[in-house]
């Protein structure tokens, strides 16, 4: 499968502060998931605010070779019509996940239990991350995997003709895993039960209670232990899929770095599993205001205004990690900025996302003039109280968020930053350039040589 040319950016310090009203793109992981319940319902569920970058539209592509009817409206709403619980048919083709992680993994939960065979596949990125931690348990349903070695795609599914339901243990703190366990449990009779150690992001549970399944959630400790009836009919529901908090990230952090910014971000969902990065950020001194707080789909929404100013230290403890697990390349940006030492513990989870994200993160901070260490699963961010030199090139291994952290960073940097590939940004926050810029910035494409 051929690779796109690398698209090397390079962003500097802007002429003033950053001003203006953005929207971000629609909520990945709740869009992803809009699709596929959407798929499996039945009736037409209709899908307002849907990210419409690559990761999603691969989920969109793979939900019609499935056998569902997905379609965009003129006024860029979405429509699904589903086959219901069971329903999926053969794909006649390879199934493509390009970037996505989550696409991938949520979906070997739903061929584990429907009684038919598909290959799976993905971009160099995502054919070297492992699938092994979902195939695992999904084996338990009597599904069977053929994969490269560590479970890498591509991957071959032979799903189970009568599921069996699973009880699992998640390992560590997952919401992947979870919800491929629960999307498995969909079609199996019986009770699907899954133990998490640590709180994951929970948009699974509230889709599939938004959806009409019957969901059961009790805390247990730090985590939760949930149960779900198999084989519901499952009925079409409208989703309005809120911005996205992970795409938020950037522009936030960006405005409260770059001295006299007011940016607001409007509709941003505020699940308080998916919110560490806000109470990070206020934990170091940050001006944001959380405005107009209202309930869309089941998720909690608001609108924020960030102002910038100064950052001090913190120390971020290893159990904030599930609600953030996407948002500590930029936090790390943000820490290189402040006062002090800060500590980000217990990032092992970093190390299987699109990248080695912990040392892909050092690695971004260390080449532009950041003292940085990595001490087992911690990351140690020695701050000034001013922005490091730049002047470096960032190697983002195909990683969209390493790549807008790097563009981040050089916003307020002494001398411009680059970062050697920046096309695999679409896959989660297509138009990010024009909005930074549209905002003030000074991002760029790097001259041809």
């Amino acid at each position: 499968m051929d690779e796109a040319a690398p698209r090397p950016l390079i962003s500097g310090r802007p002429s003033g502060p950053l001003h203006g009203r953005i929207a971000v793109p629609g909520d990945k992981s709740i869009s992803h998931r809009a699709l596929m319940f959407g798929a499996l319902a039945v009736g037409e569920t209709r899908i307002t605010g849907l990210l419409t970058g690559e990761d999603v539209l691969r989920t969109a592509a793979a939900m019609r070779a499935l056998g569902a009817e997905v379609s965009r409206d003129p006024d860029g709403g979405w429509r699904v019509a589903g086959r219901g619980i069971g329903g999926l048919i053969e794909p006649a083709d390879i199934l493509n996940m390009g970037n996505s992680g989550t696409a991938a993994r949520l979906l070997c939960g739903i061929l584990a239990s429907h009684p038919l065979f598909a290959v799976m596949t993905g971009d160099a990125s995502l054919r070297r991350r492992p699938m092994r931690r979902v195939i695992d348990p999904l084996i338990a349903t009597g599904a069977r995997f053929s994969a490269r070695e560590g479970g890498r795609l591509p991957l071959a599914i032979e799903g189970a003709r009568d599921a069996l339901p699973l009880d699992y243990r998640v390992p560590v703190a997952s919401a992947q895993v979870k919800s491929a366990v629960l999307l498995a449990g969909l079609n199996a009779p019986g009770i699907t039960r899954v133990d998490e150690p640590q709180a994951t992001r929970d948009h699974s549970e509230n889709m599939l209670r938004h959806f009409g399944a019957d969901v059961n959630v009790e805390v247990a400790g730090a985590g939760r232990v949930i149960e779900l009836a198999g084989q519901p009919e499952l009925r079409a529901a409208d989703v309005v899929v809120p911005g996205d908090p992970s795409s938020a990230a950037f522009p936030l952090v960006a405005a409260l770095l770059v001295a006299g910014s007011k940016v607001t971000i409007p509709a941003i969902g505020l699940n308080p599993l998916r919110t560490g990065l806000l109470v990070c950020l206020r934990e170091m001194g940050a001006d944001i205001v959380v405005r107009n707080s209202r309930t869309e789909g089941g998720e909690p929404v608001g609108d924020l205004d960030i102002t910038g100013g100064t950052l001090r230290a913190a120390d971020i403890p290893p159990e904030r990690a599930p609600s953030m697990i996407d948002e500590y390349p930029i936090l790390a940006v943000a820490a290189a900025c402040a006062a002090g030492t800060t500590r980000l513990r217990g990032l092992q989870e970093l190390r299987v996302k699109e990248s080695d994200r912990l040392t892909a993160t050092a690695a971004m901070l260390s080449v532009n003039g950041a003292k940085i260490e990595v001490v087992g699963d911690d990351m140690i961010i020695h701050g000034t109280g001013v922005p490091p030199a730049g002047g470096g090139v960032v190697e983002t291994h195909m990683d969209h968020r390493i790549a807008m952290s790097a563009l981040v960073l050089g916003l307020v940097a002494a001398s411009p930053v680059t970062a050697d590939d920046a096309g695999f940004i679409d896959t989660s926050f297509p138009g990010f350039v024009a909005l930074m810029n549209g905002l003030g910035g000074s991002i760029r494409t790097v001259p041809a040589a």
